[in-house]
Protein backbone atom coordinates (compact mmCIF):
# COMPACT_ATOMS: atom_id res chain seq x y z
CA UNK A 1 0.00 0.00 0.00
CA UNK A 2 1.30 3.70 -0.35
CA UNK A 3 -0.40 6.74 0.68
CA UNK A 4 -0.19 10.27 -0.19
CA UNK A 5 -1.73 13.12 1.78
CA UNK A 6 -5.29 11.85 1.84
CA UNK A 7 -4.93 9.09 -0.35
CA UNK A 8 -4.67 5.19 0.61
CA UNK A 9 -3.43 3.62 -2.75
CA UNK A 10 -3.69 -0.41 -2.11
CA UNK A 11 -2.40 -2.19 -5.41
CA UNK A 12 -3.75 -5.92 -5.55
CA UNK A 13 -3.98 -8.85 -7.22
CA UNK A 14 -7.45 -10.14 -8.70
CA UNK A 15 -6.99 -13.74 -7.74
CA UNK A 16 -4.98 -13.49 -4.73
CA UNK A 17 -6.13 -14.15 -0.86
CA UNK A 18 -3.40 -11.99 0.41
CA UNK A 19 -5.32 -9.04 -1.37
CA UNK A 20 -8.59 -10.08 0.16
CA UNK A 21 -7.39 -9.58 3.18
CA UNK A 22 -4.97 -6.77 3.01
CA UNK A 23 -8.62 -4.47 1.52
CA UNK A 24 -10.51 -5.52 4.54
CA UNK A 25 -7.75 -4.45 6.55
CA UNK A 26 -7.24 -1.43 5.87
CA UNK A 27 -10.71 -0.21 4.67
CA UNK A 28 -11.26 -1.27 8.72
CA UNK A 29 -8.86 0.58 10.06
CA UNK A 30 -8.67 3.73 8.21
CA UNK A 31 -12.70 4.40 7.59
CA UNK A 32 -12.57 6.58 4.70
CA UNK A 33 -15.13 8.17 3.44
CA UNK A 34 -14.68 7.18 0.00
CA UNK A 35 -13.65 3.51 -1.38
CA UNK A 36 -12.76 3.95 -4.92
CA UNK A 37 -12.42 0.62 -7.11
CA UNK A 38 -10.53 -0.02 -10.21
CA UNK A 39 -14.06 -0.82 -12.01
CA UNK A 40 -16.30 1.08 -14.28
CA UNK A 41 -20.31 1.05 -13.69
CA UNK A 42 -20.94 -2.35 -16.02
CA UNK A 43 -17.87 -4.21 -14.43
CA UNK A 44 -18.78 -3.46 -11.07
CA UNK A 45 -21.99 -4.70 -11.37
CA UNK A 46 -21.08 -8.02 -12.81
CA UNK A 47 -18.85 -8.82 -10.07
CA UNK A 48 -21.70 -7.84 -7.39
CA UNK A 49 -24.20 -9.75 -9.20
CA UNK A 50 -22.24 -12.89 -10.25
CA UNK A 51 -22.74 -11.80 -14.02
CA UNK A 52 -19.08 -12.75 -16.04
CA UNK A 53 -18.57 -13.51 -19.88
CA UNK A 54 -21.57 -11.24 -21.08
CA UNK A 55 -19.27 -9.94 -23.88
CA UNK A 56 -20.93 -11.29 -27.22
CA UNK A 57 -20.59 -11.55 -31.04
CA UNK A 58 -23.03 -9.12 -30.64
CA UNK A 59 -20.57 -6.52 -29.26
CA UNK A 60 -18.19 -6.69 -32.45
CA UNK A 61 -19.72 -4.03 -33.96
CA UNK A 62 -19.65 -1.63 -30.92
CA UNK A 63 -15.62 -2.35 -30.13
CA UNK A 64 -14.15 -4.25 -32.57
CA UNK A 65 -13.23 -7.43 -33.53
CA UNK A 66 -9.65 -7.20 -31.47
CA UNK A 67 -10.82 -5.82 -28.61
CA UNK A 68 -13.23 -8.28 -28.62
CA UNK A 69 -11.18 -11.20 -28.71
CA UNK A 70 -8.55 -9.60 -25.82
CA UNK A 71 -11.52 -9.47 -23.64
CA UNK A 72 -12.86 -13.20 -24.39
CA UNK A 73 -9.07 -14.30 -23.87
CA UNK A 74 -8.67 -11.99 -20.75
CA UNK A 75 -11.91 -14.15 -19.25
CA UNK A 76 -10.38 -17.52 -20.13
CA UNK A 77 -7.72 -16.63 -18.80
CA UNK A 78 -8.72 -14.83 -15.44
CA UNK A 79 -10.92 -17.72 -14.80
CA UNK A 80 -8.44 -20.72 -15.20
CA UNK A 81 -5.96 -19.14 -12.77
CA UNK A 82 -8.96 -18.46 -10.60
CA UNK A 83 -9.93 -21.56 -10.66
CA UNK A 84 -6.51 -22.41 -9.80
CA UNK A 85 -5.81 -20.76 -6.93
CA UNK A 86 -9.56 -20.95 -5.58
CA UNK A 87 -10.26 -17.74 -5.41
CA UNK A 88 -12.46 -15.63 -8.20
CA UNK A 89 -11.16 -12.80 -9.99
CA UNK A 90 -12.02 -9.65 -8.97
CA UNK A 91 -12.82 -11.00 -5.24
CA UNK A 92 -10.67 -8.49 -3.77
CA UNK A 93 -12.97 -5.49 -5.33
CA UNK A 94 -15.94 -7.51 -3.72
CA UNK A 95 -14.72 -7.73 -0.54
CA UNK A 96 -13.65 -4.20 -0.91
CA UNK A 97 -17.39 -2.93 -1.68
CA UNK A 98 -18.48 -5.16 1.45
CA UNK A 99 -16.10 -4.14 3.96
CA UNK A 100 -17.05 0.10 2.54
CA UNK A 101 -21.05 -0.76 3.04
CA UNK A 102 -20.16 -2.25 6.43
CA UNK A 103 -18.59 0.81 7.27
CA UNK A 104 -20.80 3.15 5.80
CA UNK A 105 -18.28 4.28 3.47
CA UNK A 106 -19.19 5.71 0.19
CA UNK A 107 -18.21 3.77 -3.26
CA UNK A 108 -16.90 5.59 -6.27
CA UNK A 109 -15.96 3.66 -9.84
CA UNK A 110 -12.64 5.44 -10.89
CA UNK A 111 -11.98 3.06 -14.08
CA UNK A 112 -12.59 4.14 -18.01
CA UNK A 113 -15.84 2.21 -19.14
CA UNK A 114 -14.94 -1.27 -20.14
CA UNK A 115 -16.03 -0.43 -23.75
CA UNK A 116 -14.10 2.73 -24.27
CA UNK A 117 -11.00 0.46 -23.81
CA UNK A 118 -11.80 -2.28 -25.63
CA UNK A 119 -12.36 0.16 -28.67
CA UNK A 120 -9.25 2.07 -28.11
CA UNK A 121 -7.42 -1.36 -28.27
CA UNK A 122 -9.52 -2.49 -31.78
CA UNK A 123 -8.12 0.74 -32.70
CA UNK A 124 -4.60 1.16 -31.91
CA UNK A 125 -3.27 -2.11 -31.33
CA UNK A 126 -0.98 -2.72 -34.73
CA UNK A 127 -1.02 -6.42 -36.30
CA UNK A 128 2.66 -6.48 -35.52
CA UNK A 129 1.95 -6.44 -31.64
CA UNK A 130 -0.56 -8.93 -32.41
CA UNK A 131 2.11 -11.49 -34.73
CA UNK A 132 4.19 -10.51 -31.57
CA UNK A 133 2.50 -12.05 -29.13
CA UNK A 134 1.19 -14.94 -30.51
CA UNK A 135 5.32 -15.59 -31.30
CA UNK A 136 5.96 -14.70 -27.83
CA UNK A 137 3.37 -16.79 -26.77
CA UNK A 138 5.05 -19.88 -28.25
CA UNK A 139 8.35 -19.10 -26.75
CA UNK A 140 7.04 -18.30 -23.45
CA UNK A 141 8.69 -14.72 -23.49
CA UNK A 142 8.25 -14.76 -19.34
CA UNK A 143 9.90 -18.10 -18.85
CA UNK A 144 12.63 -16.60 -20.84
CA UNK A 145 13.20 -13.97 -18.87
CA UNK A 146 13.09 -16.71 -15.54
CA UNK A 147 10.19 -14.39 -13.97
CA UNK A 148 8.16 -16.75 -11.03
CA UNK A 149 5.43 -15.49 -9.70
CA UNK A 150 3.34 -17.01 -7.01
CA UNK A 151 -0.41 -16.63 -8.05
CA UNK A 152 -1.65 -16.64 -4.41
CA UNK A 153 0.28 -13.45 -3.48
CA UNK A 154 0.60 -9.69 -4.93
CA UNK A 155 4.38 -10.17 -7.13
CA UNK A 156 6.76 -7.80 -5.52
CA UNK A 157 7.01 -4.86 -7.08
CA UNK A 158 10.29 -5.59 -8.80
CA UNK A 159 8.65 -8.19 -10.79
CA UNK A 160 5.87 -6.10 -11.42
CA UNK A 161 8.45 -3.07 -12.82
CA UNK A 162 10.02 -6.22 -14.69
CA UNK A 163 6.44 -7.44 -16.59
CA UNK A 164 5.30 -3.82 -17.31
CA UNK A 165 8.73 -2.80 -18.64
CA UNK A 166 8.67 -6.29 -21.16
CA UNK A 167 5.05 -4.89 -21.87
CA UNK A 168 5.40 -1.44 -22.59
CA UNK A 169 8.91 -2.02 -24.45
CA UNK A 170 7.15 -4.83 -26.81
CA UNK A 171 3.67 -4.18 -27.24
CA UNK A 172 4.26 0.10 -26.92
CA UNK A 173 0.44 0.03 -28.30
CA UNK A 174 -1.17 -2.26 -26.40
CA UNK A 175 0.63 -0.89 -22.99
CA UNK A 176 -0.76 2.58 -23.98
CA UNK A 177 -4.16 1.59 -23.89
CA UNK A 178 -4.97 -0.79 -20.62
CA UNK A 179 -2.11 0.95 -18.79
CA UNK A 180 -1.20 4.13 -19.46
CA UNK A 181 -4.46 6.16 -20.70
CA UNK A 182 -6.36 4.24 -17.87
CA UNK A 183 -4.02 5.65 -15.33
CA UNK A 184 -4.33 8.97 -16.38
CA UNK A 185 -7.98 8.38 -16.57
CA UNK A 186 -7.92 7.30 -12.57
CA UNK A 187 -5.87 9.99 -11.70
CA UNK A 188 -8.32 12.43 -12.62
CA UNK A 189 -11.05 10.48 -10.93
CA UNK A 190 -8.81 10.52 -7.84
CA UNK A 191 -7.08 13.88 -7.65
CA UNK A 192 -10.82 15.42 -7.79
CA UNK A 193 -12.49 13.06 -4.81
CA UNK A 194 -9.45 14.16 -3.00
CA UNK A 195 -10.07 17.54 -2.88
CA UNK A 196 -13.56 16.62 -1.95
CA UNK A 197 -13.54 14.35 0.84
CA UNK A 198 -10.58 13.85 3.71
CA UNK A 199 -9.94 10.34 3.21
CA UNK A 200 -9.59 7.89 0.31
CA UNK A 201 -8.61 4.47 -0.48
CA UNK A 202 -8.31 3.61 -3.72
CA UNK A 203 -7.97 -0.26 -4.95
CA UNK A 204 -6.59 -1.07 -8.18
CA UNK A 205 -4.52 -3.41 -9.79
CA UNK A 206 -0.99 -3.95 -8.65
CA UNK A 207 1.45 -1.99 -11.11
CA UNK A 208 -1.26 0.78 -11.45
CA UNK A 209 -0.05 2.77 -8.08
CA UNK A 210 3.32 4.09 -9.27
CA UNK A 211 1.64 5.92 -12.30
CA UNK A 212 -1.33 6.95 -10.72
CA UNK A 213 0.99 8.76 -7.74
CA UNK A 214 3.01 10.67 -10.77
CA UNK A 215 -0.25 11.96 -12.63
CA UNK A 216 -1.98 12.96 -9.33
CA UNK A 217 1.08 15.09 -8.68
CA UNK A 218 1.00 16.36 -12.49
CA UNK A 219 -2.42 17.56 -11.84
CA UNK A 220 -1.58 19.48 -8.66
CA UNK A 221 1.37 20.84 -10.00
CA UNK A 222 -1.15 22.27 -12.76
CA UNK A 223 -3.68 23.85 -10.78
Amino acid sequence: MQSYKNLFLIGTSHIAKESIKEVEDVISKEKPEIVALELDKVRFEGLMNKETGKIQFKHIKEIGFKGFIFAKFGQYVSKKLGKYVGVSPGSEMVKAAEIAKKNNCRIALIDQRIDITLKNFSREITWREKFRFAFDSVINIFKKEKIQVDLNKVPDKEIIVKLLKIVKDRYPNFYKVLVDDRNKFMAKKLFILMQNYEKIVAVVGAGHEDEILEEIKKLEYAN
